[in-house]
């Protein structure tokens, strides 16, 4: 052990950043270690978490705290694979299934794709939680079993384990009851650091505003997407943001087996919502060109639409679900194994107008009250309820036209829901102003 770590005292890091005064890297390092090791109390975590959020930090610090989270457990390395190692995050949304499209389209155009995702989250759906839709599908395989399936595919899909950036747990555990949750560097610290883990080489962040996002206004969702590009690229892995409308659902549904029911018609070339296909092929886009499978925009789009046309996407799919435990035939009749509610109610419109405005969250909330998220962490999902939603904004509506379908496991819980849809979706005599999906790309 060097002086230098003999002599480290936790509250002169918090000190420093208390009076805005620059942290040293080694100073960083040695707090994150000990967090991972206990010599830095909660206390003192909660204490470094108020003075960044107050203070904030360089970019360079942002790094080193980055960087610190990312080696404070186990580094995955991917070098043996034949292909770029890419991924995308997603800051959540309502009906944001884009990660069950995207990682097998980027997949079938030669990228390798180890994506770690998370669990629903407020009133935000989780891709894990989608995933357990599908009977015998592990989201904690062994690890062997996951590089397995990486080779094999280009792509698995599962949850963080314990391994991975074990200080941003233990961190954010205490920034949920401080109040500092919302830090842009602790934010932008907790997101990259597990994706650095994840021994990422490229990623594509979907930094998304809107009255259904995390980020509510555009201004602090782009300062968060600016900080991600500038933290992730001085870190070492290549990043894009884009900036994307979460003012409504994304999807048509919003509910596991709803969603995952809704990626198999887009990956099998069904009818597919315009803003969800615009949003996906715009990020696989961007992986494409920031990995280096793709020349131009022009030559990703043609790769994408030749990897969904093809019904190579399709397969990926279906090779990870097998890989990963789930019924071999899966994509061949997928009604067969995901669960169906026992309650599927129409809701229609009193009225005439046009969509002027989707108070998305609630929308997402009403999901989470049937069942289909967690109000405690304890909760025990009901994987076939949700909302298929058959209006967006800007639609015309007249009366007696139906808004959306509540599938849910009882009556009671279904006329909760449609009651909750008609308070949550707003008509006008005119329609709103239209804006785009994707507002703006950052790198």
């Amino acid at each position: 052990m060097t002086q230098s770590q003999t002599m480290f005292l936790p509250q002169e890091t918090i000190r420093k950043k208390r009076d805005g005064l620059p942290v040293p890297r080694e100073q960083i390092s040695q707090f994150i270690r000990g967090v991972v090791e206990g010599t830095v109390g909660e206390g003192q975590i909660a204490a470094f978490a108020m003075a960044t959020l107050l203070k904030g930090m360089s970019i360079e610090e942002c790094v080193s705290l980055t960087l610190a989270m990312r080696d404070s457990g186990e580094v995955l390395d991917w070098r043996d694979l034949p292909g770029p190692v890419v991924d995308k995050h997603s800051t959540g949304g309502v009906g944001d299934l884009v990660s069950l499209v995207l990682g097998p389209l980027v997949a079938a155009c030669g990228g390798f794709v180890p994506m770690i995702s998370g669990r629903g989250l407020s009133h935000t759906g989780g891709t894990l939680d989608k995933l357990e839709s599908i009977p015998g599908y592990n989201v904690t395989p062994a690890p062997e079993v996951f590089r397995k399936v990486v080779r094999d595919c280009g792509l698995a899909i599962i949850g963080q384990t314990s391994a991975l950036a074990p200080a941003d747990k233990k961190i954010y555990a205490v920034r949920d009851i401080t109040a500092t949750v919302e830090s842009i560097d602790l934010i932008t610290a907790s997101i990259l650091s597990k994706k650095l883990a994840a021994g990422l080489q490229f990623l594509v962040m979907d930094v998304k505003f809107g009255n259904g996002a995390f980020m509510a206004d555009e201004s602090s969702a782009h300062i968060l997407a600016k900080r991600l590009v500038e933290v992730a690229n001085g870190a070492g892995m290549r990043t894009t943001a884009l900036l994307t409308d979460m003012h409504q659902p994304l999807a048509r549904s919003a509910g596991n087996a709803l969603e995952v029911r809704e990626a198999i018609e887009f990956l099998k070339g069904g009818k597919t919502d315009p803003r969800l296909r615009e949003v996906v092929f715009a990020l696989s886009a961007q992986k494409l060109a920031v990995s280096g499978l793709a020349a131009s925009p022009v030559d990703a789009q043609a790769k994408l639409e030749a990897a969904l046309a093809s019904g190579r996407a399709a397969e990926v799919f279906a090779k990870m679900v097998r890989g990963l435990g789930g019924p071999s035939n899966f994509l061949e009749n997928p009604d067969q194994f995901l669960p169906s509610a026992p309650v599927v109610l129409e809701v229609k419109s009193s009225e005439a107008g046009f969509v002027s405005r989707m108070d998305t969250r609630d929308l997402g909330l009403a999901v989470v009250a049937l069942g289909g998220g967690r109000s405690r962490v304890e909760d025990t999902i009901d994987h076939s309820v949700g909302i298929v939603f058959q209006a967006a904004l800007g639609d015309k509506i007249s009366a007696g036209q139906t808004l959306a379908i509540v599938h849910a496991a009882n009556s009671s819980k279904a006329e909760a829901a449609a009651k909750a849809v008609l308070r949550h979706i707003h008509l006008a005599a005119t329609p709103p102003k239209s804006s785009p999906v994707i507002l703006e790309t950052i790198s």
